[in-house]
């Protein structure tokens, strides 16, 4: 186990840098109110599955490192770039209140950063606390490029549960021994699917389960009587996974930097995206053996996938020498394809709704969207042969049949000069073209329209969005995040949407608010957000591929009439196309 070094600079800011070791459990800074971090992205030579590989990385570590601030806080994030690839990083789940240029996707909220170009990342953390992340978010570079976004409460202010004696952060990750920069591009190119992951990952580590792994084995060592609390994070490119450790309890008290009432399991989902924060009780007295921490994929598609599973060590801290015979205790995980736990679990999860931490669910709305999400074809280009779902298809994927083709003009940028023609357009449909039997048998509509489209909104809309799985290829779970906006869950459901029964059985006084959520696989989820920050939004599927093929959009938010309802000019600095 390692630790952080925190470095103040005698500065009336109370700046400071920290020195990142891998998994070190968290020291609260309690000074400043502005914190500065510098990213250096560079090449580092990394071994995993006895296979050694240059993988793109910030300041030499995988997964990289942690930011830690509380509510509250300014954050400025120089990130320069020193690799050949063009780089943007997102910070997920970061509201980014008025403050768009530093959100992050490329294209869509700012030109890349190029090879030997810097960017200093702006915001100011409001209103949020918990566990959120940090991601490249161009390309398949998020595979490497990612690290958590630890915000504690204001100083004074107790958790909403017991103070944890130790806190710890738990990343999911994929490790590929060849280039993901080649295997998406090999795979765009030919229409087909990509070739799948070569294990997973637990805090960069691939664990005693993979050849060549058992040195590579994330421990958490604990001691008896006490509560962890485990930060998660799913950072894997295409996989929901499920997770437990075995014969331990897990207490649920966070989603996405969001409180939950608290509740008991001993598995749980999260999908890519997703963050959650979770106690673990350790047991009263020492139990004499390890416990295995294991993760697979939660998988409905017809897609490749890797079905392989990850493992981490759970260890009681003792005087016993001879740790390395005691027994090593599995836990059992669900089925590939246990929708119904899957369901089970996540309609467990509802807001705290109290007065301190209230759930503001718009009861009024002003625009409805019905959006088709799934995957269909596009035509194989003439004079080739695609690997789609037939020789003369190429795989897409779309949101009421619109996949979204990316701009080479950031999409924020070329709304705030005025300077949008061209660029994009703002018909973006609100409900699908042509309507089809979505969850059920042909005829249904598998070809896809492709272009740069946009939904305007003005300031303060109430919006309702029902995100409504197709079957076209097969029935698969989505899972959708939007940029710039936590949203409320507010149903969900099998089957086609039914406009004239389902909303009846809507949850309006505490869903669970989220940035990332599942649309069911062969069902539908509906959300309801306020559109009270300016700027241009993407929102995607967070399986990478998915997002690869088109499964993205973005909404723009108009300006409101206030000078704190209107979206801040553009930093000197901001990239270039």
């Amino acid at each position: 186990m390692g630790s952080f070094s925190f470095l103040p600079k005698p500065s009336f800011l109370g700046v400071f840098l920290f020195t990142f070791i891998t998994f070190a459990h968290l020291l609260e800074p309690a000074f400043g109110i502005t914190r500065h971090y510098k990213f250096d992205i560079k090449l580092q030579n990394v071994t995993r599955l006895c296979h050694t590989k240059s993988i793109v990385t910030v300041n030499g570590k995988f997964p990289g490192p942690r930011i830690i601030a509380r509510e509250g806080d300014n954050l400025l994030i120089n990130v320069v770039n020193h690799v050949q690839n063009n780089i943007s990083l997102h910070w997920h789940g970061i509201r980014q209140l008025r403050s768009g240029w530093a959100d992050g996707p490329a294209y869509i909220t700012q030109c890349p950063i190029q090879s030997g170009q810097s960017y200093v990342y702006n915001y100011t953390i409001v209103g949020q606390r918990g566990t959120l992340w940090w991601h490249a978010h161009i390309s398949w570079l998020r595979s490497t490029l990612h690290g958590p976004i630890i915000i504690l409460p204001k100083l004074g202010v107790p958790y909403p549960f017991p103070k944890p004696y130790k806190q710890v952060p738990i990343i999911f990750g994929e490790w590929f021994n060849t280039d993901t920069e080649a295997i998406i591009n090999q795979a765009l190119q030919t229409g087909g699917g990509p070739n799948v992951s070569d294990a997973y990952t637990i805090n960069g580590l691939p664990g005693p389960l993979y050849n060549c792994s058992a040195k590579d084995t994330f421990k958490l060592k604990v001691k008896p009587g006490k509560t962890y609390m485990l930060r998660l994070i799913n950072a894997a490119l295409n996989d929901e996974l499920f997770f437990s450790i075995a014969n331990h309890t897990l207490t649920i008290v966070d989603a996405d930097a969001v409180y939950v009432k608290p509740f008991q399991t001993k598995i749980l989902l999260i999908a890519p995206g997703q963050t959650s924060n979770v106690l673990l009780k350790t047991k009263p007295k020492n139990p004499n053996a390890k416990f295995f921490m294991t993760a697979r994929p939660y998988a409905t598609g017809q897609g490749t996938f890797d079905n392989s599973t990850v493992a981490a060590i759970l260890e009681y801290e003792s005087s016993n020498s001879n740790l390395k015979n005691l027994p090593i205790l599995k836990p059992s995980l669900p089925a590939l394809n246990d929708t119904a736990f899957a369901t089970n679990f996540t309609k467990k999860l509802f807001s705290l709704a109290n007065s301190q931490f209230p759930a503001n669910v718009p009861q009024n709305i002003d625009r409805q969207f019905f959006f088709t999400v799934g995957l269909g074809t596009n035509p194989c280009p003439k004079n080739q042969t695609c690997q789609g779902p037939t020789n003369s298809t190429m795989f897409a994927a779309s949101i009421n049949n619109v996949s979204f083709t990316m701009p080479t003009k950031a999409l924020l940028q070329s709304h705030f000069t005025g300077q949008s023609k061209r660029v994009y357009s703002s018909n973006f449909p609100i409900s699908p073209l042509i309507p089809f039997n979505y969850t059920g048998t042909p005829p249904n509509n598998t070809n896809v329209g492709n272009g740069t489209k946009v939904v305007v909104l003005n300031y303060n809309t109430s919006v309702e969005v029902i995100m409504q799985d197709t079957s076209i290829l097969g029935a698969e779970s989505h899972p959708l995040h939007l940029h710039g906006y936590n949203f409320f869950v507010v149903g969900q459901g099998f089957g086609n949407f039914d406009r004239n029964k389902d909303p009846a059985k809507f949850n309006l006084v505490d869903p669970v608010e989220r940035n990332t959520v599942g649309v069911p696989s062969g069902g539908w989820v509906a959300i309801r957000f306020r559109a009270d920050n300016p700027g241009v939004w993407f929102m995607h599927c967070h399986l990478e591929v998915h997002t690869s093929w088109g499964l993205k959009m973005a909404w723009l938010v108009l300006d409101g009439k206030l000078p704190n309802q209107k979206l801040l000019p553009p930093p000197a600095d901001l990239p270039k196309c």
